[in-house]
Order: structure tokens, then C-alpha cells, then sequence
């Protein structure tokens, strides 16, 4: 069975912290190919004023030369169709049926984005169809035994230190990988880029050329 990543999120912009973790935990699971899935209307968050087709151009250019990477405009259709939020688990059960029985989904996501799992839309069906990957920066490191009841219960009855463990089913794993600290946040570079501040080190040069060539974040 081939293990299949999803980075979903905003990519307003996509930056280096984005890249990093999507390789380290790509390396690290023996992923077959990660997927950059840019929300189109995220439900947790305030709606992005940066158009979805820019955010998408952006995940393709930082991705560009990567085998491993693809980016997948999947939510954004899907919401250009039905005018609905992106939730998670239409992605996953979308996937599914593109992907078929021989290939295993892995939500990667940080820290916050975990500890913020019990206001997800259907969150507690999430583990029927992936498994949970969570990336471990070493200044947030999330220990088991101080998560939430809701997650501890959850990680107690799925979790796992075993990344084995991962090949071994097609969905259901908790797993917590340590993965590099980058301290890049895509709202300093948005505020960065209107004081008109370099993002030069923060995100590809080809992103910054998209944002300069397209004004975006002025």
C-alpha cells in the first residue's frame, strides 16, 4: 500500500515552513507524493483576500522541480460548485474514491492546527479514512499526556510512536513526527510585504516574483 500526503491550508503565501515540513515528513513516512490542497473557504478562519487561482499559482511555483510534490486544486473547485466551506473529510472522502483501496492518506499538519481538531467539521470520522501525522517543531513539541480530553482519548486509543505502524493500515494511526524549527509565519510576511520589507530567505524567489509581478499583499 502506497502512503499518500495531504498539506491542506490557506498558502497565503506558501513559504519555506510549509516546504520544510511536507519533505521532512515525506522522507520520514516514505511518502509516495505529498499534495499542497489550498482551502478555498476555510471554516475556521477569516475568508483570505488573496484570490484562490494566486494562492494556487503560488503552491505550483514553490513546488516546481519537487517529484514528490503536486499541487491539487480540489477544494477549489469543489467550491466553486457547491459554495460550501472546505472541510476536511469531503477531501478525504473525494480522494478516496479518486485514489482507490491501495493507497493510504496521511493529513500532515502542525501542532495548532492538532490541538484545534476538536472544532473540525465530523473530526471524530476524520480516522476512519487517513491517518493523522502531526509535525513536532522542537519549541512546540505536544506531549500526549497534557493534550485535551477530547485528544487524549483520541491518542490514546490511535496513537502510535511506531512510524511502522503507518504502512501497516489504511487509516486510523496517530503518529508525531519531530521535524526542523522554521519560525516563518505567512501573516509577517503579508504584514512584512506591505511595509514593504524583503520576504527574500522566507519563501521561493519564483513566490516572491508571483507577488511583486501580480501586487499582491500591498
Amino acid at each position: 500500500m502506497q502512503l499518500l500526503g495531504i498539506l491542506g491550508g490557506a498558502f497565503d503565501p506558501i513559504h519555506f515552513g510549509h516546504l520544510r515540513m511536507a519533505q521532512e515528513l515525506a522522507d520520514a513516512l516514505s511518502l509516495a507524493e505529498v499534495r499542497f490542497i489550498p482551502t478555498a473557504s476555510p471554516p475556521h478562519r477569516p475568508q483570505s483576500s488573496t484570490p484562490a487561482a494566486d494562492r494556487l499559482a503560488m503552491v505550483d511555483l514553490a513546488i516546481d522541480g519537487n517529484p514528490l510534490f503536486r499541487g491539487d486544486d480540489l477544494e477549489i473547485r469543489r467550491h466553486a460548485e457547491q459554495r460550501q466551506p472546505s472541510y476536511t473529510i469531503d477531501t478525504l472522502l473525494s480522494l478516496e474514491q479518486e485514489l482507490g483501496k491501495d493507497t493510504a492518506l496521511c493529513l500532515l499538519m502542525g501542532g495548532d492546527a492538532f490541538l484545534g481538531l476538536p472544532a473540525w467539521h465530523r473530526w471524530e470520522t476524520l480516522l476512519q479514512h487517513c491517518h493523522i501525522v502531526v509535525a513536532n517543531r522542537p519549541n512546540a513539541v505536544l506531549q500526549p499526556a497534557k493534550l485535551s480530553q477530547p485528544l487524549k482519548a483520541l491518542w490514546e486509543k490511535s496513537g502510535t510512536h511506531n512510524v511502522r505502524d503507518i504502512a501497516k493500515e489504511k487509516a486510523g494511526r496517530i503518529f508525531m513526527q519531530p521535524i526542523t524549527a522554521l519560525d516563518i509565519s505567512a501573516t509577517r510576511i503579508r504584514k512584512d510585504l506591505k511595509l514593504g520589507k524583503s520576504p527574500r530567505y522566507l519563501l521561493p524567489d519564483a513566490v516572491i516574483d508571483y507577488i511583486s509581478t501580480h501586487t499582491l499583499y500591498r
